[in-house]
């Protein structure tokens, strides 16, 4: 019998969702209640949108986004600085197997979001859709 795939063309395996909601709930928590220790992030609210997982579980990247998304490249070293406490704890929060290797990157989504809003909102679009102001 043939082994199914878990990462396919239509998105990652449960256990794959199930793992990076958790590291992200865990990755908030810590955040929130100020357990990293840094003046930058002390400095900033950080939100944790997402935290994908490799299909190994070994690699997971978080998707982060200072409030107002002032100084994201200071905030981003911030938390690379301390990846390795926030790995261990990572560890002790979320039972895996292994601790992932965690990387951070900036979470664009929100830029994406406002781009399509003023899409929509552009007067040639109005006029496509028949809808006025």
């Amino acid at each position: 019998m043939a082994k199914p795939r878990l990462n396919t063309a239509s998105g990652a395996s449960q256990r794959q969702l199930r793992v990076g909601e958790s590291i992200r709930h865990a990755l908030a928590q810590m955040l929130t209640r100020g357990e990293v220790h840094d003046d930058i992030l002390a400095a900033h609210v950080v939100t944790v949108s997402e935290v994908r997982m490799s299909p190994d579980l070994k690699l997971a990247t978080a998707y982060v986004m200072p409030l107002g998304g002032a100084d994201m490249s200071e905030v981003l070293a911030a938390l690379d600085r301390h990846r390795r406490f926030i790995r261990g704890e990572i560890a002790h929060a979320v039972s895996l197997k292994f601790a992932p290797d965690i990387r951070f990157t900036a979470d664009v989504s929100f830029d994406e979001a406002n781009r399509i809003n003023r899409l929509l909102d552009s007067p040639e679009v109005r006029r496509d859709t028949g809808k006025s102001s």
